[in-house]
């Protein structure tokens, strides 16, 4: 008896460099559970196939001319026909203040261009699945630094009052998120099962309106549930 076949993750394109696309589209399309569906040289391009050719990922840059990585990924993950699409942020340097805005944006996460194949098409299926993708080498820093900045308007009075809809142990599993542990982490620690996590995960994305675990840490940090480490 065979294994039922997988889901194919269709998935665009969206970056300036011809040469850098093509590396990529190969790359992808060398997986059986991937497919390019399309490539874009701007933002603009970028949203009109999201909206043509309903792809499961974006891997965006975030610089290109034109309309940029950042407009696109906020229009794509404020159009209620796109919220299925995950938007994977593809930037040349990690430590950018554009990426905390591009999560802000709805982005799923963010990776290096100088990040491993294997790191790419594990980016694409940790997309998918709705996970938070955070490159360990630049997030933690990079939250640090920015996400949690005062001064921002309308920042925390709204997010802190969805989290008064939280139960206290969805408030436990959303630091732990934050911290950016996974499920089996957090079952561990907290000495539940990790569907017994995941349940609670998606409770708490579902009351605070979040698209996703990335969305859950920008939520923990912007509410002050949880604060940056200073020094």
């Amino acid at each position: 008896m065979t294994a039922p076949d997988r889901p194919v993750i269709r998935v665009l394109l969206a970056d300036d460099q011809a040469l850098l696309r093509s590396a990529f589209r190969v790359l992808v399309n060398s997986e059986p559970d991937m497919t390019v569906v399309g490539e874009a040289a701007d933002g603009a391009e970028a949203l009109e196939l999201a909206r043509s050719q309903a792809p499961d990922v974006v891997l965006m840059d975030i610089r290109m001319p034109g309309t940029d990585g950042l407009a696109a990924t906020r229009a794509i993950c404020s159009d209620p026909a796109l919220a299925d699409v995950r938007v994977v942020m593809l930037t040349t340097f990690e430590v950018d203040e554009y990426v905390v805005q591009s999560l802000r944006a709805g982005a799923s996460g963010f990776l290096g261009k100088g990040a491993e194949p294997e790191e790419l098409l594990s980016a694409i299926r940790i997309a998918r699945a709705g996970e938070a993708l955070l490159s360990p080498a630049a997030t933690k820093g990079l939250i640090a630094r920015f996400l949690a900045q005062p001064g921002e308007p309308e920042r925390p009075a709204g997010r802190s009052v969805r989290l008064d809809a939280l139960t206290g142990r969805e408030r436990e599993v959303l630091v732990q998120v934050a911290g950016g542990l996974s499920n089996d982490e957090i079952g561990e620690r907290l000495e539940v099962s990790p569907l017994t996590v995941k349940t609670h995960v998606n409770r708490a994305m579902a009351k605070l309106g979040a698209r996703d675990r990335a969305q859950l840490v920008v939520i923990a940090y912007e509410s002050g549930l949880v604060r940056p480490r200073t020094g």
